[in-house]
């Protein structure tokens, strides 16, 4: 094989762990192609903290290491994407605007392979560069856009083709996961947790979309794609956060002998796929309510080999650089498997109001006789089954309690809360809390 060559556009936290292994590992690398994998440039616009932080060569760089400005690299990248010598390109600036994603358009068109870590350019963007890639005939591996290390890309579309996937859930955001832990190890609240994450580098100064369930979003759309080839869309799913939970939510959930995490569901029931992103009771029996800290890990349950289950980091800089390095190894390898194809399916994608669960339902109310007794009926009246009902906590002028049901559809519970409002308007002092329970 002739030397495969790579450049690497944005040296950041991942591209510098890419370009670091590259260094470290080619000969080893190149072993494994039976050629020579070589790092031939690098793009950023201010490279001195890569080259401190992960001591790559000044040479490498477009400016020889010093700062360029926009248009330099903007004319740095046209070059290299248009040069034959260069046989891939890794895209690690991030972002899901029109410049990135006419940049791996481009990258594509010019017949380069693609490897990406992008995981919200794919899931808001990634149908005309997953068919850019395809009509090129070129690789486009994105390993790393879903649990960092964790090699669930592959595991879905190589391991798991002579087999049918009925359901994934798992825990994709290693920072809610952390966040999580602390509050039911530690006893902190939602506040005090995340102000640790973000002191131990394991949230951003602005951690919202790894808390409102955005960035878990992006990653279960992309499995949607792979697991079942549906083109699912952010707007399609039932995506909400941890910011709401509570210390009550946690003594609940050890009641019901549960842990709470933020779960990406998704099942296949004939024709139909229900999916969310959401906070559940994940009960102890269940393998994923004992993942904690910043780990990630995934349950997927295959129609013949049954339960499946992939653990490991789910970010960091070496551990999402090792999956990228994974798929220049793989491009460089078998350039002529063309690694971006998935099967499209017509299923049907049914919202999750439809889709039966066992929830919990937690009630603030005014405090006084006879308040579980009307809950309950109301319940009751939409055909729901009780499971437990907690102890109340009293608390001044108002008291909290959950009640955990049998598998239902939130239509039913939403019914049920509207004559709870319309038959008893002042008892509610909020709007209830609905969990599902995952066994």
């Amino acid at each position: 094989m002739k030397d495969f060559n790579v450049v690497i556009l944005g040296c950041g936290t991942v591209g510098g762990g890419v370009a670091r292994i590259l260094c470290d590992m080619q000969e080893v690398l190149s072993s494994r192609v039976s050629g020579h994998i070589n790092l031939k440039k690098i793009v950023d616009l201010d490279p001195k903290t890569a080259i401190d932080r992960f001591g790559i060569a000044p040479e490498l760089f477009c400016g020889g290491g010093k700062s360029i400005t926009k248009d330099e690299a903007d004319k740095c990248i046209k070059e290299l994407i248009e040069s034959d010598d260069i046989d891939l390109v890794v895209e690690t600036i991030g972002g899901s605007n029109d410049y990135v994603e006419e940049l791996a358009i481009r990258i594509c068109n010019a017949k380069k392979h693609l490897v990406t870590a992008n995981k919200a350019l794919l899931a808001e963007r990634g149908k005309r560069i997953f068919e850019a890639a395809k009509n090129n005939d070129i690789t486009l591996g994105f390993e790393a856009a879903v649990c960092g290390a964790i090699p669930i890309i592959k595991t879905i579309k190589e391991s798991f083709t002579g087999d049918s996937i009925i359901s994934l859930s798992g825990i994709l955001n290693g920072t809610s996961n952390y966040i999580l832990t602390m509050m039911q190890n530690e006893g902190m609240d939602f506040h005090e947790a995340l102000k640790l994450a973000q002191d131990n580098g394991f949230a951003e100064a602005d951690p919202s979309l790894d808390i409102n369930g955005g960035d878990a979003g992006h990653k279960l759309v992309i499995l949607l794609k792979l697991a079942f080839g549906i083109e699912a869309t952010m707007n399609q799913l039932s995506i909400a956060g941890i910011e709401k939970i509570t210390k009550e939510d946690i003594e609940f959930a050890d009641e019901i002998n549960c842990k709470i995490k933020l779960i990406c569901y998704a099942k296949k029931i004939d024709s139909k796929i229900y999916a969310t992103v959401c906070p559940m009771m994940v009960k102890n029996s269940n393998f994923l309510s004992g993942v904690n800290g910043a780990t990630n890990a995934v349950r997927v349950i295959n129609k013949y080999s049954g339960k499946h289950i992939l653990l490991g980091a789910g970010a960091g800089s070496y551990e999402t650089a090792s999956s990228i390095v994974a798929d220049i190894v793989f491009a460089a390898k078998y350039s002529k498997v063309n690694q971006s194809v998935y099967d499209k399916n017509t299923l049907d994608f049914i919202d999750a109001k439809h889709f039966e669960l066992p929830y919990i339902i937690t009630f603030e109310t005014v405090d006084s006789p006879g308040i579980t007794g009307l809950v309950t009926t109301s319940i009751g009246n939409q055909n729901i089954n009780i499971d437990t009902v907690s102890h109340n906590r009293h608390m001044t002028d108002r008291a909290i309690f959950s009640i955990a049901t049998v598998p239902c559809t939130l239509l039913q519970i939403e019914k049920a809360i509207d004559e709870i409002d319309q038959s008893n308007p002042k008892l509610l002092l909020s709007p209830p809390k609905v969990i599902p329970i995952l066994y």
